[in-house]
């Protein structure tokens, strides 16, 4: 992957994060960066530049004399690394790191060339600081996260090598690697950006594209083993009311149902309507579908945008604004919550109609053998009610939140970085309901054997029969519904 500061994509973040892309710089960007330094070098001698020489926050009228410069830097990020709580794992650091890099590519930062490639050099290196989860309020940039990063680049902290923790100047030297030197402004544009919640972001929007489309077909599935309609998928019901998700969905719904043997034979049933899980799964999901596509493009655009400060111009002016407040993900973030959220409230209601005899003309909770002695899958509800309830808590809004810092200069406050690992952790809850959706499934399309579903159903069932060992009697379920969730991810790319 080429970083130039314009063209990153969250697929490229997941991509060096999860799968080992390696990453290089334009040459064009280092270009840009040199002539970008050479005018902060200019003036910084000459003008009062926050943060270049003068202190941090409401500390800013505190000038520091020219001798003292290069340390500010370094004080700035050992005094910064302030967090806590357990490391964010390894693959969100790179997430985080990718995006910082590509940030500072912009060329309004002034730092020089050797910043961005240290931690090129550290990506394509597999070595990961050590970064605790806890401590940014996301919006004078993701502060301390970020200066955990920016003390293993100057050779201090911990990092991850080879599946161990160590010290980076341990690893530093293993592999022949100098430790960053910060000149002026550096240490402040290492810290100061919303790469921590963007990284964290960006990889949970990622896979809730991917996903959904998986999600989707599972969906489908259900509805043809609890023998619901396709009428209300008929292309003319969202023709009248036109949300691009709600056809989109429609229309998915309809290519994965299409020819099934299933429908034909419940065709004059005496059902005059389906319940809403089965019924508006376009209306909910194609609202689902236009929130992650939302989503989505605010982060492409976050991804590819200089959210440091000061921000250096090509005449040499030095403009302190504020492009490292993380309003715009931190709301795109509570929005995409709500809504997998919701989407995981109709899928743990269609887990229960799925499994409650109440409910459906299958075998009581999918057993397949002696009722009363055999529970079959009847916990498996209990656990996606579970995850459900706990999203619902989650995704109270974190950008509702403010509280002020740095001696109230810093007065209004986004929390975008806990948005962030909330999100992320409605994603895996999401995931989990939805591979437990995909089971019973499965497991109750069985029941509806010889007849046959749509192709693109039938295709899903038999990767399930490929991996799947035949349910006779109560066993340890746990390992099926890893394997559902593996293979709905690797089916989505993930």
């Amino acid at each position: 992957m080429v970083l130039n500061g314009n063209s990153l994509t969250i697929e490229g973040v997941y991509n060096v994060a999860f799968k080992g892309e390696k990453v290089e710089i334009s040459p064009e960007t280092l270009i840009l960066l040199r002539e970008s330094r050479k005018e902060l070098e200019k003036h910084q001698l000459t003008k009062t530049i926050y943060g270049v020489n003068t202190g941090f926050g409401i500390l800013a009228n505190k000038k520091v004399s020219p001798e003292k410069i290069e340390e500010l830097q370094f004080n700035i990020v050992r005094s910064h690394a302030a967090g806590v709580g357990d490391p964010l794992a390894p693959e969100l650091v790179k997430a985080i790191m990718v995006i910082r890099a590509n940030s500072l590519c912009k060329g309004y930062s002034g730092v020089r060339p050797v910043v961005v490639e240290r931690i090129v050099d550290f990506l394509n290196h597999d070595i990961i600081p050590v970064v605790p989860e806890q401590g940014s309020v996301g919006a004078s940039g993701d502060l301390s996260p970020l200066a955990h990063i920016a003390l293993a680049l100057i050779g201090e902290g911990m990092v991850f090598y080879n599946s161990k923790k160590l010290p980076t100047m341990e690893v530093l030297r293993e592999l022949d690697i100098s430790p960053l030197t910060l000149a002026s402004k550096e240490g402040l544009s290492l810290l100061n950006g919303t790469a921590f919640m963007a990284g964290v972001g960006s990889c949970a929007v990622h896979i809730s594209e991917k996903l959904f489309d998986e999600a989707l077909t599972v969906a489908a599935m259900s509805v043809d083993a609890l023998k619901g309609s396709t009428s209300p998928f008929d292309p003319r019901v969202h023709k009248a009311r036109p949300h691009k998700g709600q056809i989109h969905v429609a229309e998915r719904l309809l290519e994965n149902l299409n020819g099934s043997e299933i429908r034909r034979a419940h065709l004059d049933c005496d059902r005059v309507q389906d319940p809403y899980t089965l019924r508006t799964i376009p209306q909910v999901y194609g609202a689902v579908y236009d929130t992650i596509q939302y989503v989505k493009k605010v982060f492409e655009t976050e991804i590819n945008s200089a959210t440091d400060n000061p921000l250096i111009f090509e005449n040499g002016d030095a403009i302190s604004g504020g492009n490292f407040h993380g309003e715009p993900i931190a709301l795109a973030m509570d929005f995409l919550s709500i809504a997998l959220t919701d989407m995981a409230n109709m899928i743990e209601r269609r887990i229960d109609r799925l499994v409650n005899p109440k409910l459906n003309d299958l075998p009581p909770f999918l057993t397949n053998g002696e009722g009363g002695l055999n529970s079959g899958y009847m916990l498996w509800q209990y656990t996606a009610a579970a995850l459900a309830s706990e999203n619902k808590t989650l995704a109270h809004p974190a950008s509702a939140d403010s509280i002020p810092t740095s001696g109230f200069q810093e007065d209004h406050v986004s929390m975008g970085a806990w948005g962030a690992r909330k999100l992320w952790k409605i994603v895996d809850n999401w995931s989990q309901i939805i591979s437990i959706e995909a089971l019973l499934a499965y497991r109750a399309m069985c029941f509806r054997k010889p007849l046959k579903s749509g192709k693109r159903i039938e295709e899903l069932f038999s990767k399930f029969q490929e991996i799947l060992t035949d349910h006779d009697k109560d066993r340890y379920f746990g390992e099926e519904f890893k394997a559902a969730l593996s293979l709905l991810k690797k089916r989505a790319g993930l």
